[in-house]
């Protein structure tokens, strides 16, 4: 197999002149008036030349029906000895919030009972509501506080809302929008970290300041009770509580990085006490007493990956003497990918070489006692919602070719039982999932699927969508898409995931081997499957595109750049792409742990290595690329996206470019703009891989 050609070394000359003298940083005033009519101009250029392709009907109306239909999983919510369900469809846009009883949740049709319709509030306040999900007080979880987010940003507002008398509470708490959240403390009290003026958010935006806020108490009174530093990530709170709901530690989070901080003990007769957990690590319950954890470095003995817990008393009375002990050490191609806790078990999603298992754990006289569950395997697992009253938990199963399934299981006897199925979305009887390796430039191997016709030709031909992220320690694990299979594999198509370091498959070593300086491991992990497929015949440059949103956009554009004799076609969803500037963008400062700093000269230069927009020059041949963003997202600026088009359009390069007004990060508020980018994406992506030639304007 042939090595890849040496990246161009484009990126580094350009960077320090399109640091101090980019003439698109105009672009970056989100709603500015020259910004938003050269928005508006793209979107009708772009718009009318994918919408007027004689496909995009068809696909757009496959694409609707598929996510706003009704016969899809109500994925349930346990609380109590009641089923909750958030739900999207042609007559709840923005959706409602209802509720049934067990026996009614697990028959055809369930008697749902309407608690809150999102629709009517967004019509009765004038506003564009996205639901941002509940934080309710338990035991009887009653008093809840409701996240509305107007047009799907990030910040939001929390209203406190009654789901007996399924009204808001007169009032009751109710803070403004911002970044952040709350938590209960008891029916009167509230631990909130918000924007509370001038000086009380970090750098990338999130709150540092934790106060305490007492029922009838504004805003501006409430008590400080932690805070961190505004060159911190963020800082939070939560409540530890035990099957019976009742409080049992009051902590507090200091994000010193994005992946580094420190738990803080809050007490109401001291000042807060700092627990002995690793700098790295993640909180995953409590559970008979037993505060789980995983340590994602190297700590005191233990290995990086391995889930581990405190006696929670033990801790609270001496901290420095308590020793935690080992639950669970995963296999070097394994990696926890949910712990939940029924009322007296730990469940564990643990992922065997990028496939699903889960376990039972119990916690005994003698340690720890582990028993797999029995649910289908070569699929993908995901932990549910979990009931505090039984040991009783939702689990989904699914695969690329395998329709979600929702399983009832039953942790002290170790019964499962399949309670719902989705339909078919698309035509799989021909179709395959096989995984396979490609060897990455250093040696490693990097597992990948593909999802195509069992019989495939092995000559180059077949119209193929390489879609990757590399960041963050985020999987991507076999999961069914309705759309993908219906828009895309239906018709010939294939379908490939990269599961590059970068990503958690194999654990937090698999996404450390790729961070700061060491970046370059994930792009030549991604490049390392585009040749494979093209080395297999699967396909070849002319037929290949790739696709990655987010972290997985800065990919796409990274791939784009570097290696673009390898692909034809390139979907750049809500993407980074300035990486001299991210910093200093949005939420961009909390990204520093994985990418570096930019204002360090050393990190600067390994991320010049790399960085897309300052990478892009005239003389190559680059795919015409279709990006897209969104006016409303409120974590990684649009401005990386414009600047992108911006700049390809400056050296001579054909783009296509859209923007939503609306939606988030998600670039999506709702189901129906849902249905329309991917629509969007996969019109785009027929015309550049499976038409024979490129089609006339």
């Amino acid at each position: 197999m042939s090595s890849l050609p040496a990246p161009t070394p484009a990126t580094e000359r350009h960077a320090a002149s399109h640091a101090t003298d980019d003439p698109y940083l105009w672009l970056e005033d989100i709603e500015g008036d020259r910004a938003m009519q050269w928005v508006k101009a793209h979107n009708v250029k772009s718009l009318g030349t994918l919408q007027s392709d004689p496909r995009y009907e068809k696909l757009h109306a496959d694409a609707l029906r598929i996510v706003e239909a009704t016969d899809r999983i109500a994925m349930p919510d346990i609380r109590g000895h009641t089923i909750y369900n958030f739900w999207q469809d042609p007559a709840h846009v923005r959706g409602i919030l209802r509720r049934t009883t067990p026996v009614s949740y697990r028959s055809a049709n369930p008697e749902w009972e309407l608690v809150l319709d999102v629709d009517s509030l967004s019509a009765r306040d004038g506003a564009n509501w996205v639901f941002h999900g509940t934080t309710c007080l338990r035991p009887d979880e009653r008093r809840c506080l409701v996240a509305l987010s107007n047009g799907g940003k990030d910040a939001d507002e929390m209203r406190e809302f009654d789901v007996v008398t399924k009204q808001f509470v007169d009032g009751g708490f109710r803070l403004p929008e911002s970044k952040g959240g709350a938590t209960w403390v008891d029916e009167n009290t509230l631990l909130v970290w918000r924007d509370f003026g001038p000086g009380t958010l970090t750098k990338s935006g999130y709150p540092f300041v934790v106060k305490r806020l007492k029922r009838g108490q504004p805003l501006d009174q409430a008590m400080e009770v932690f805070r961190g530093s505004p060159d911190h990530v963020a800082a939070n709170a939560f409540t530890l509580r035990d099957a019976d709901g009742r409080l049992q530690a009051v902590l507090a989070s200091r994000a010193v990085t994005f992946y580094e901080g420190e738990i803080w003990l809050l007490r109401d007769d001291g000042p807060a006490v700092q627990l002995p957990f690793p700098t790295r690590h993640a909180i995953r319950g409590l559970v008979d007493g037993q505060l789980v954890f995983t340590t994602e470095i190297a700590w005191n003995g233990f290995e990086t990956g391995d889930l581990l817990a405190y006696d929670l008393a033990a801790l609270k009375s001496d901290p420095a003497s308590a020793k935690p002990a080992l639950v669970l050490r995963p296999g070097k191609r394994e990696s926890i990918e949910g712990v939940t806790v029924t009322r007296n078990a730990l469940v564990v999603n643990l992922s065997e070489n990028v496939k699903g298992a889960a376990y039972v754990y119990r916690h005994g006289a003698n340690g720890w006692t582990r028993t797999q569950l029995a649910l289908p395997t070569n699929a993908t697992i995901s932990l549910g919602s979990a009931s505090h009253e039984s040991d009783e938990l939702f689990v989904t199963v699914s695969s690329y070719l395998l329709p979600n399934s929702l399983w009832l299981v039953d942790a002290a006897s170790g019964k499962v039982e399949q309670v719902k199925s989705m339909p078919e979305r698309f035509d799989a009887s021909a179709l395959e999932m096989t995984q396979y390796e490609a060897t990455s430039a250093d040696g490693t191997q990097v597992p990948y699927f593909v999802v195509g016709p069992r019989a495939m030709p092995r000559d180059g031909s077949n119209p193929t969508v390489l879609y990757g992220y590399g960041g963050y320690q985020v999987s991507l694990l076999p999961g069914y898409s309705g759309t993908v299979g219906k828009l895309w594999l239906e018709s010939g198509g294939v379908y490939a995931v990269a599961n590059t370091r970068g990503g958690g498959e194999f654990g937090p070593a698999w996404h450390q081997a790729a961070q700061g300086e060491n970046r370059h491991r994930a792009h030549e992990d991604f490049a390392a499957v585009a040749q494979d497929l093209i080395a297999r015949k699967i396909t070849s440059p002319r037929r290949l595109g790739i696709m990655g949103g987010s972290q997985g956009g800065l990919f796409m554009g990274v791939a784009m750049t570097q290696h673009p004799e390898l692909f034809n076609a390139a979907v750049i969803q809500v993407p980074l792409f300035d990486m001299m500037r991210f910093h200093k963008l949005l939420a961009g400062a909390s990204w520093m742990a994985e990418y570096g700093n930019p204002d360090i000269p050393e990190q600067r230069a390994w991320i010049a290595k790399y960085s897309p927009y300052q990478a892009l020059e005239a003389g190559r041949k680059y795919p015409e690329a279709f990006i897209h963003t969104s006016t409303k997202d409120d974590r990684v600026h649009p401005g990386h996206a414009r600047k992108a088009v911006a700049r390809l359009e400056e050296i001579g390069y054909p783009v296509l470019f859209y923007e939503n007004t609306d939606g988030g990060h998600s670039a999506a508020a709702n189901l129906k703009e849902t249905a329309k980018r991917m629509a969007l994406e996969w019109t785009y992506l027929t015309r550049k891989l499976k038409d024979e030639r490129p089609p006339t304007p």
